[in-house]
């Protein structure tokens, strides 16, 4: 695994503007989606991204591939500058990143076949014709554990599970270094999770990918993730590796989600403390001069709502003033 991160993400915001009351008396605001994130990716390990809706997971992830304009920051793919380019720029770093989406229907052209669907990437980045590419394709759907006798059928006639493998193999036709995976099972069945997360974990060993994971299901990323990283409000609020991280979460917003988790053996879930946030999570048009969790937050200070803690480049590293005052 080489030591230079593959994919380095430095102070990302995206902001977006908004008009709101009278036509006479307009008041104009921003919607801080992502504000001020920083993370790397190495070749080889799984970046899992979790917080609750409306956190900037999805965000984060769209303005890395130029789906969405960053307002401010840097994004680095292999030592390269693709922040703000162009679709004609940007066309040869997208045979180095792919997205698998979160709803597997909507992501795929209904009137495309799925060798249509597969092969379209080929098509883009001329990297295969005629024979060859059909060839390909049908190698891509084998991968992917689907039958090749279903090349000319449309994604109406897959199941959820089919139709997201169909989507992986698209991912995978222009061999990507990194796959973005935005919620790829949170709309399937849990059975049908388990098999596309191991089907995940698979290919990355065999092809040596790596991937930026987002899902608000701690207990899926706890099983594919090499690091974790915790948003909330479009913060990084704590960012560790997976064990660490699960086995000692030191912001306080970490601490109350994974206290959320199920725990099947009811003997332990007894002895857990369940921690039950009050209030609702803030309004992202709103500018905090300190930790936006603060309103939520039962160990606050007065610092917390003056100062903005920093995230801090420590191995374990959580933006918090009363855990972590060294990052302060």
């Amino acid at each position: 695994m080489s030591e230079s991160p593959l994919l380095d993400v430095q102070n990302l915001k995206v902001h977006f503007p908004f008009s709101r009351g009278s036509l006479f008396r307009p008041e104009r605001g921003v919607i801080r989606a992502v504000d001020d994130i920083s993370f790397q990716i190495k070749e080889g390990e799984t970046l899992g991204l979790v917080g609750e809706s409306g956190c900037g997971k999805s965000t984060t992830a769209r303005a890395i591939v130029g789906l969405v304009p960053p307002t401010a920051g840097t994004v680095r793919l292999n030592g390269s500058d693709i922040t703000g380019l162009r679709d004609r720029e940007m066309l040869p770093f997208r045979r180095q990143v792919q997205m698998v989406f979160q709803d597997p229907f909507a992501s795929l052209n209904p009137r495309m076949t799925v060798g249509g669907i597969i092969g379209e990437p080929l098509v883009v980045h001329n990297l295969a014709k005629g024979r060859d590419r059909k060839l390909e394709v049908i190698r891509l759907m084998e991968l992917v554990g689907l039958n090749p006798r279903f090349l000319n059928r449309y994604p109406h006639e897959f199941s959820g599970g089919q139709r997201q493998r169909i989507g992986i193999a698209r991912a995978l036709a222009v061999e990507p270094k990194l796959i973005l995976c935005d919620e790829p099972v949170s709309a399937l069945d849990v059975s049908i999770q388990a098999q596309i997360i191991n089907l995940l974990m698979e290919l990355q060993q065999r092809l040596g990918l790596s991937y930026l994971f987002i899902a608000h299901d701690l207990s899926v990323v706890r099983h594919i993730a090499t690091r974790v990283g915790v948003m909330y409000l479009g913060r990084m609020v704590e960012l560790a590796d997976a064990a660490d991280l699960y086995q000692s979460p030191t912001h306080p917003y970490t601490e109350a989600l994974l206290s959320a988790v199920p725990v099947p053996d009811p003997v332990v879930a007894a002895t857990r403390d369940r921690i039950v946030l009050e209030g609702e999570v803030p309004s992202p048009d709103r500018e905090y001069p300190g930790c936006a969790f603060v309103d939520r937050c039962w160990i606050a200070e007065q610092k917390c709502r003056e100062i903005r803690p920093n995230l801090g480049d420590q191995a374990h590293a959580a933006a918090c003033h009363v855990r972590c005052p060294e990052t302060s």
